[in-house]
C-alpha cells in the first residue's frame, strides 16, 4: 500500500535489522509500560507479524519513506480479543528521526481506512499508556473515542474506540470498568 509519502508492506523477517533498532530504541518506548524492548523480545514480536499475516492477509506494516527508501516504522492493525470481543488494534512505532512530521497520522488514516472498508465488523482500537498524549491526539484525529481502561498486566491503559457504522450502538457500552485485554501478536 502506499500513501502520499509512506510506502506500507507486508513486514517480513528481512525487517528484522531496522525494526529491532527502532524498536529496542529507549526514546520510543517512552510510554511503553512492560519495558524497553530488547533485541530478543522485538524479534519474537516481528515473527508474531508475520505470523498474522499469514494467518489472516493482513497486518503490521514495515513503514518506508517513499523519497528515500528507507525503513522508518512499523505500524498498521491485527486482530486481538478486548473484554472479548474481536478488535483491531491499530499500532505504530516510528525511528526518532521520524517523529513530528505527521507519519504516524498518514499511516494510522490509511490503517483507519481500510480497516474500516475491508473489516467493518470489527471495531478499530488504539491501546496506550494514559500519559502517552501524542497516541491519544492520533486517537481522536482519527475519530476514536475514550472507551474503557484496559490492564494487560502492566497497569491500567487507555482504550480509544471505533465502532463504525454497525456498532454504533455500542458506543460507551462498557462503561468506566476496566476489561482484559489479550495479547496481540
Amino acid at each position: 500500500m502506499r500513501t502520499e509519502r509512506l510506502i506500507l508492506r507486508r513486514t517480513t523477517t528481512g525487517d528484522l535489522p531496522d525494526l529491532i533498532d527502532i524498536c529496542a530504541d529507549p526514546a520510543t518506548n517512552r510510554f511503553t509500560r512492560s519495558g524497553i524492548r530488547d533485541a530478543e523480545k522485538v524479534t519474537r514480536e516481528v515473527h508474531g507479524y508475520v505470523e498474522h499475516w499469514r494467518e489472516h492477509g493482513f497486518g503490521y506494516w514495515t513503514v518506508l519513506e517513499a523519497a528515500t527508501g528507507a525503513t522508518i516504522g512499523s505500524g498498521g492493525v491485527t486482530r486481538r480479543l478486548l473484554d472479548g470481543e474481536p478488535a483491531l488494534n491499530l499500532y505504530y512505532r516510528f525511528r526518532p528521526s521520524a517523529w513530528g512530521k505527521g507519519y504516524a497520522l498518514e499511516m494510522a488514516r490509511a490503517a483507519a481506512e481500510w480497516a474500516r472498508r475491508e473489516r467493518p465488523a470489527e471495531p478499530i482500537v488504539v491501546i496506550t499508556a494514559p500519559d502517552n498524549e501524542p497516541a491519544i491526539r492520533l486517537a481522536v484525529r482519527l475519530g476514536l473515542t475514550q472507551d474503557i481502561d484496559v490492564d494487560l498486566g502492566h497497569g491500567p491503559l487507555a482504550c480509544y474506540r471505533d465502532y463504525g457504522g454497525s456498532h454504533g450502538d455500542h458506543a460507551g457500552h462498557h462503561g468506566d470498568r476496566t476489561a482484559a485485554a489479550a495479547p496481540h501478536h
